[in-house]
């Protein structure tokens, strides 16, 4: 059974905490080395509690928070307590996002930073990450104002956890360069578009198609080498298209993103190389 140790300390779009009950059922029996590409909240890293894995993410500012807790939680505790001890305002909210941004513009990847951004994930609309074209943080305020942004013995266990995990903030494909058979590889990129003409890109660099394309490609590969692999994504016409060489599930999902309720349910798609 996977644990409950330990949970996501930011709410991601695309998590997969409601589907990990059908990856659990889909694991392989027996791994070595454990690898996530695109780490985001982390649901099935802290389920798993795999002793050696490697994590990665595009989004260096997620990177720079996991980093952080790893090396100084307690200080990091401390910051986001002060943040946490007056209600906040849509006001408060703005001028909050607006210093968060600016940091990133001075690259001030500092303490300050990493609670800036667990403080607005959690006050944001629906936990969404998502920025403009400049790389600045753009998601307006969900009205939650007095809430606490973390729990201590979660961030202390997190952080313990992490000291055994190689967290990168490369490429995807640099990330598993050097995985080997019988190691498991668990891509959960951002989500390929339900519509083709339209995209939202959660880091400046965006995961346009022809990263999805690229994505199946090495896909193949790390297949090639004998890696055990599973790939969660959007039931679409694209991703049926890059991966029908391979086992394919379709899971009835919620998805909270989207702000119409009566479009919050959705398939996603569990792609694996392996029988189970």
């Amino acid at each position: 059974m996977l644990s409950d140790v330990m949970s996501p300390f930011v709410k991601w779009a695309g998590g997969k905490r409601q589907l990990l009950k059908h990856i659990e059922k889909r694991l392989p029996k027996n791994f070595n080395e454990y690898y996530e590409p695109f780490i985001g909240g982390g649901a099935l890293l802290f389920a798993l509690q795999t002793e050696k894995s490697h994590i990665n993410d595009i989004n260096s500012v997620l990177i720079h928070t996991y980093n952080i807790i790893k090396n100084s939680p307690i200080q990091f505790m401390e910051f986001l307590s002060l943040l946490d001890e007056k209600e906040c305002s849509k006001e408060d909210y703005y001028s909050y996002r607006n210093k968060f941004n600016q940091k990133i513009v001075n690259q001030e990847y500092d303490v300050e930073l990493a609670c800036l951004f667990v403080f607005i994930n959690k006050r944001c609309f629906n936990g969404l990450y998502r920025v403009n074209s400049k790389g600045l943080f753009n998601v307006p305020f969900n009205n939650k104002g007095k809430l606490n942004s973390f729990d201590e013995k979660n961030i202390l266990n997190i952080s313990e956890y992490l000291k055994q995990v190689e967290i990168t903030n490369v490429d995807f494909e640099e990330c598993v360069k050097n995985a080997k058979a019988n190691d498991f590889i668990f891509l959960d990129s951002p989500y390929a578009p339900l519509n083709p003409t339209s995209f939202e890109s959660y880091t400046k660099e965006g995961f346009d198609i022809e990263n999805h394309k690229r994505l199946a490609r090495l896909y193949k590969e790390l297949d090639n080498r004998g890696c055990y692999l599973m790939l969660t994504n959007h039931n679409t016409e694209l991703i049926q298209e890059l991966y029908k060489d391979y086992n394919m599930d379709a899971i009835t999902v919620k998805r909270m993103i989207n702000s119409d309720s009566n479009n919050r349910k959705g398939q996603e798609v569990i792609v694996t190389n392996y029988e189970y």
